[in-house]
């Protein structure tokens, strides 16, 4: 029944599962890989006799091997099966009751690999202008309502709201089945359920389905806050698909109105793009078998771009990194033509913290834009303190009376509970009504245990004119908790300690107290800024501080790969998009239809936009090709012309291609990019094959072939836009491959090595015709061990003003003897 001659694997995951609460004892959601051929493979070896109902009967007698196969080894009663993967991969999870069970499983004749489950975790009005789109796309694909029509972005993520203005009533050309530009069907459905009517589907959603069977295993779903249909309404108030989804292709030109202030026009990269979800992930974040299973239902349903706001928590264990379950799931869908972006992680600034590791997914890093949300407050004494706070300002330029919390509060309270000013029965409204309160940023902050949107709840309810926030002396916290939430009553929050300590200077220098101490006259004042209008300081993109950094990593181990990561960045910090008014845990947000949020998963959806946009204009590119484009084109320099500068601990450097990878996204020059690498399925087996510590069992076991007889002696040799050596010894010939996608043009190639590398390229001229592959030989040489790596580039400068940046980043070891 099972063959051992295809190249696709039957794989039947066993996901272990590391707590439990109310489950049997040795009870786990369990997952084993088998010999066999998935329905992928059945498509290209039946292609001109393949029906759909020829398809569907083969996934179904797929799906009852895979319940013969389970009885006929386990007890009745002692498992349920929870999938059966059918697409990508061959192969089902199961919960199983027993550890004799699972024995069972592991020693059963066919069965290749058992694997552990582990948790998955979750990682606009201003970007498409500042990312040149709507200037430099938009127009060459028919204007915005057009841009990215034909292409489905699959979001994998926390579901979905169909009624937000981001995604509701837009007119497509094409039909809702799902018209691709590359003449395929879209053939996925739309599930119903609570909140998620049969009409949720229209037009912009075109695919909405639900994974959850693995969370429900484990006893962390909850029905009443999870919700068991597509629609997300995440009880902690991370509706990252929600955001995601609108960044990548919401509708063009929606206002984006806040507490009755509209802050602009939010557009997605792609606004003629349509969004498949895959709702997979919920409060307490997912199970990978739940993930694995939604890939494996995207790529079949006909998506073109996945994009994962999500990743493990850690370097999964192993021999491997790349030989993860997810991503050989992910390697997958790449053979069948789907592109894959994953956020990078948001472990920044430290080395290593990618979370996003194999060469065939596109891992973006996140970045600062130019527009800053600034707000101030000016004193009584001319003075005035810059701080943040999207807030309205106070009436008129009218200056009120500015007043301590605890100066305004009954004696019988402590000074701790007024201060952070979380409720409002302490305060005399007599005394505070119509002041500026002094409120403190305090420890309680910074634990949850209080928040600025409840101050500001407090100042309106006691009829005061507004708050100043100020920051506690003993607290040195790099970023204040709640500054890009929205408020309904003028505020400002003095983000440091030295705004901090002149605010109460002159507070106390104009504040007159009896003998006992108590305030007899409130002379300090003071008026607060519109907080609400952003100002553009040209200086962007600079990476952010979360940003997960490289080098990349083979294993647990930290041992460095010759891949580089992040791959690409885009703008991730304070993304306006889409969020649901249904959020309940996120105080800041609550009730709101928009939301400013920061993380590398506001960046993906960016990059999914702009893939979508090139998929558009080549809708036979490969993956790879695509990955390319966008990497080679990516600019170096922010926009006032200098070099990218990168968030550390406490201070901004120089970033290198471990902060940005190739660089930041540029869309008009990624359309058009005159050459690309391309990598085939059998070159990442190669890769795969060339990986310190995997051997050729390990590779024939996950991926379902073994290494070739000839394999590629090192990783860097796999045609990636990028060159990475983690261990130069001596010397390294690197071979990469270019294909012209533009006319026929003249190359020149300009080197910039990497201090202590002698770097030799040939040819350094060529001239390429449309459509063409040439071969490029790059000789790399040490020439002083460093024991740091280094970073260069290849600048392939074109006739026809084709720019080619290939970065460089390189470690040397041990330098050549002379």
């Amino acid at each position: 029944m099972y063959s051992m001659d295809s190249i696709g694997a039957f794989f039947v995951f066993v996901f272990l599962v590391s707590s439990w609460s109310c489950l049997l004892v040795g009870a786990k959601v369990v997952m084993v890989v088998m010999e066999g051929d998935p329905l992928v493979s059945f498509e290209s070896k039946h292609a001109n006799l393949r029906s759909d109902e020829d398809y569907m009967v083969h996934k179904e007698t797929v799906s009852n091997e895979h319940d013969m196969f389970l009885d006929s080894l386990l007890q009745r009663g002692s498992y349920t099966k929870l999938y059966s993967y059918t697409h990508l991969i061959n192969g089902f999870a199961v919960h199983v009751s027993s550890e004799e069970a699972l024995e069972q499983l592991q020693g059963a004749k066919g069965v290749r690999l058992v694997h552990e489950d582990s948790k998955i975790v979750k990682l606009t009005t201003h970007t498409p202008d500042f990312l040149g789109i709507s200037s430099d796309v938009w127009p060459s694909l028919g204007g915005p309502q057009n841009s990215g029509e034909g292409v489905v972005i699959g979001i994998i993520d926390t579901g979905i709201n169909p009624r937000h203005p981001s995604f509701s009533g837009q007119h497509f050309r094409g039909n809702i089945g799902g018209g691709h530009s590359n003449g395929k069907t879209f053939k996925g459905r739309c599930e119903t359920g609570e909140s998620f009517l049969p009409n949720a589907c229209n037009g912009k959603i075109i695919g909405a389905r639900v994974f959850s069977r693995a969370a429900v295993a484990n006893g962390d779903f909850n029905a009443t806050r999870d919700y068991s249909s597509p629609f997300d309404a995440d009880g902690h108030g991370r509706q990252v698909a929600y955001h995601t989804a609108s960044t990548a292709a919401g509708k063009h030109q929606t206002p984006v109105i806040v507490n009755g202030f509209n802050y602009g026009y939010a557009s997605g990269m792609a606004p003629g793009a349509q969004i498949a979800v895959y709702k997979a992930l919920y409060s307490f974040g997912g199970y990978m078998s739940d993930v694995v299973a939604a890939v494996d239902q995207a790529v079949e349903d006909g998506v073109d771009i996945i994009s994962l706001s999500i990743g493990p928590s850690s370097v999964p264990p192993g021999a491997s990194a790349f030989l993860n379950v997810l991503e050989m799931e992910l390697l997958f869908a790449t053979r069948a033509g789907v592109l894959v972006i994953q956020a990078a992680g948001n472990g920044g600034p430290t080395s290593s913290s990618i979370l996003s590791f194999s060469p065939w997914i596109t891992s973006v890093a996140a970045s600062i834009t130019d527009r800053r949300y600034n707000t101030s407050i000016i004193l009584g004494n001319g003075q005035s303190f810059s701080g943040a706070g999207l807030a309205p300002p106070t009436i008129g330029e009218v200056q009120f009376p500015i007043a301590a919390a605890a100066d305004v509060c009954s004696g019988n309270t402590t000074f701790e509970t007024v201060e952070n000013c979380q409720h409002t029965e302490p305060f005399i409204l007599a005394l505070a009504r119509g002041k500026l309160i002094i409120c403190t940023y305090t420890f309680d902050f910074e634990f949850n245990a209080a928040s600025i949107v409840s101050v500001a709840e407090t100042i309106q309810r006691i009829g005061a004119a507004g708050f100043i926030m100020t920051m506690d002396p003993d607290l040195a916290s790099d970023q204040v908790r709640g500054t890009t939430a929205t408020f309904r009553v003028p505020g400002v929050v003095l983000n440091n300690i030295q705004a901090s300590t002149a605010l109460w200077e002159y507070y106390n220098a104009n504040t007159a107290r009896n003998r006992n101490g108590h305030v007899v006259g409130f002379t300090a004042k003071g008026r607060i800024l519109d907080g609400r209008v952003a100002s553009y300081t040209g200086q962007a993109p600079i990476v952010a501080s979360f940003s997960s950094r490289g080098p990349d990593v083979n294993n647990a181990l930290l041992q460095t790969a010759d891949v580089l990561k992040p791959n690409i960045m885009a703008p991730g910090s304070s993304i306006w998009a889409a969020w649901s008014p249904n959020s309940e845990g996120d105080p800041y947000i609550e009730g709101q239809n928009f939301a400013l949020v920061s993380g590398t998963s506001m960046a993906t959806p960016h990059i999914a936009g702009v893939a979508a946009l090139i998929k558009q204009k080549h809708p036979k590119w490969s993956p790879a090709a695509i990955t390319s484009a966008m990497m080679t084109t990516a600019d170096t320099t922010d926009h006032l012309g200098g070099p990218i500068l990168a968030q550390q601990m406490d201070t901004l450097a120089r970033g290198t291609p471990f902060d940005f990878g190739s660089g930041s996204i540029n869309p008009g020059r990624a359309i058009d990019p005159g050459l690309v690498f391309d990598i085939k399925f059998k070159q990442y087996v190669q890769f795969l094959c060339s990986v310190p510590g995997v051997d050729d069992e390990s590779v024939r076991r996950a991926v379902g072939v073994g290494c070739p007889n000839q394999s590629k002696k090192w990783c860097s040799d796999l045609n990636t836009a990028s060159i990475t050596v983690s261990n130069l010894v001596g010397s390294r010939k690197v071979l990469r491959k270019v294909r012209n996608v533009a006319g026929e043009e003249t190359y020149q190639v300009v080197v910039s090595e990497p201090t202590g590398v002698s770097v030799t390229v040939s040819p350094q001229v060529f001239m390429i015709k449309a459509n063409e592959t040439k071969s490029i030989r790059i000789d790399l040489e040490a020439k002083e061990a460093s024991n740091v790596y280094n970073f260069g580039e290849l600048l392939l400068q074109g006739s026809e003003n084709h720019l080619v940046r290939v970065p460089m980043a390189v470690y040397v070891t041990s330098a050549l003897k002379t």
